[in-house]
């Protein structure tokens, strides 16, 4: 476990990538939890900043992902598209998690920087 960082900022940089699960709740929640908590803590924290950075910007391309596929749901495609995206999300979601805990950055595999 690296001890740069103090319990209190990897514990935020870890809510702020589980923060997407609110997307199963409220609308677009994926993408706005993250925004939200990134925009209240981002001046607190580098480390804190470059995680919610890296949650959003998975967010945002995933959310573009699955846009795509629902797209392509026409054809039949689509329906396992959105599965594959699905565990894809579930799974790297769950690891950039592990990793803020244990005050380590994550990059996200196949994202967009929209934000820098």
């Amino acid at each position: 476990m690296n001890q740069q960082y103090g319990k209190e900022e990897r514990m935020w940089a870890m809510i702020v990538h589980l923060s997407a699960l609110v997307g199963f709740i409220i609308p677009l929640g994926n993408v706005l939890g993250p925004l939200i908590i990134w925009l209240i803590k981002k001046d607190t924290s580098p480390f804190i900043d470059t995680h919610g950075k890296e949650a959003l910007n998975f967010s945002i391309t995933v959310t573009i992902y699955a846009a795509i596929s629902y797209l392509l749901l026409i054809v039949f495609i689509g329906a396992l598209l959105l599965i594959a995206l699905f565990l894809f999300w579930a799974i790297f979601l769950i690891m950039a998690a592990v990793k803020a805990n244990e005050g380590n950055d994550f990059r996200y595999p196949l994202t967009f920087r929209f934000v820098k």
